[in-house]
């Protein structure tokens, strides 16, 4: 049974910074793209930073330079360093791993709320 747990989720004023984190089980962590996405009530969900499997890293513009992605494939952890956050910024936030090559699996966890806020 696939399952993705994040955490680290919580109420920051605005400059602030958060560490989510995502646990993996029931799939081969190490070989899949793991991603973290946002999402805010009546908006697509979209997606905030990726790392592939052997590390390359990829952002939204809007967290260049503020997020950093990082994996830990021997604890199957993926993680989400959040700094300078903004009330834009607020969100929940959801983990997504996704299979390389053809079929596609994809997972994603339940979600874990980020609100920035004075």
């Amino acid at each position: 049974q696939v399952q993705l747990v994040e955490s680290g989720g919580g109420l920051v004023h605005p400059g602030g910074s958060l560490r989510l984190s995502c646990l993996g089980s029931g799939f081969t962590f190490s070989t899949y793209v793991m991603s973290w996405y946002r999402q805010t009530p009546g908006k697509e969900r979209e997606m905030v930073a990726g790392i592939l499997p052997r590390g390359s890293l990829n952002y939204a513009d809007s967290v260049k330079g503020r997020f950093t992605i990082s994996r830990d494939n021997a604890e199957s952890t993926v993680y989400l360093q959040m700094n300078s956050l903004k009330p834009e910024d607020t969100a929940v936030y959801y983990c997504k791993a996704s299979s390389v090559g053809v079929p596609q699996n994809t997972y994603w966890g339940q979600g874990t709320q980020v609100t920035v806020s004075s």
